[in-house]
């Protein structure tokens, strides 16, 4: 059974992120086009800084990774053991940890930043550190929602999203494509930057974050539940069987 038979698909995800959905769309008949429209780099001090705080892991009450970029490379970093606890915002972004060896503490039951501040103990009361590893432009509801309750937060770069080069022909076949899906708020921001006015009949996002960017630059859109990349093929698969094609 192929219910995406006939369809245009186009993921946005980074080129090395972009294997698994492109090949589950792709086995479930779409036609999938591959638009990276975000690269995945060093900080720019090289992941100086994240290095030399995982280094004294011990430090910290909690290591915190709010992507699977972040996690991975604490994963890389982190030497051992440490005595920190570890919380991923969702299921995906523990996977990195998870496959290292490492035991993840806490995964919230919503895979977004809000999810995971619902969850999150309170300090003790003599105090308690944080280490933030994100990427460098992030929202703030995560650091000033724990300083808020009164744990110290350092927050450190794991990693950039920058812009690449995009092919005009690729782009020039997304623009008519059924349908985009994104995984992250800045890949809508930057498919919307590269590709224009012209927007495809709907968009499928990851989550409630990346909904709420393509409602607001004008794309019919449907959400994954759960905020996940097998809750976004069955988001995918729902729409189709709600839109037959048109031709």
């Amino acid at each position: 059974m192929n219910p995406l038979a006939g369809r245009t698909v186009v993921v946005t995800r980074a080129t090395d992120q972009a294997g698994s959905l492109a090949g589950a769309l792709t086995d479930l008949g779409a036609e999938v086009i591959e638009l990276p429209v975000v690269a995945i780099v060093e900080p720019a001090d090289g992941g100086a800084a994240l290095s030399a705080a995982l280094s004294s892991a011990d430090r910290y009450d909690w290591i915190v990774v709010t992507s699977p970029n972040g996690a991975r490379r604490v994963a890389d970093l982190l030497d051992g053991s440490t005595t920190a606890r570890l919380a991923a915002v969702g299921p995906r972004t523990a996977g990195p940890l998870l496959a290292s060896g490492l035991a993840v503490d806490l995964v919230p039951g919503r895979a977004v930043a809000e999810g995971l501040l619902e969850e999150f103990p309170a300090p003790p009361e003599s105090g308690g550190r944080i280490l933030l590893a994100r990427a460098e432009v992030a929202r703030d509801v995560l650091p000033d929602g724990l300083a808020a309750r009164g744990w110290e937060v350092d927050v450190v770069v794991a990693y950039r999203n920058v812009a690449p080069d995009v092919d005009p022909a690729v782009l020039d076949r997304a623009r008519v494509a059924d349908l985009v899906t994104f995984t992250a708020e800045s890949t809508v921001r930057r498919y919307h930057d590269v590709a224009g006015a012209t927007l495809p009949v709907a968009a499928a996002c990851i989550g409630p974050i990346s909904a709420a960017a393509a409602r607001e630059l004008g794309f019919a859109t449907i959400e994954a539940d759960p905020h996940s990349v097998v809750g976004l093929l069955d988001a995918v698969v729902a729409w189709a069987a709600a839109s037959p094609p048109t031709t």
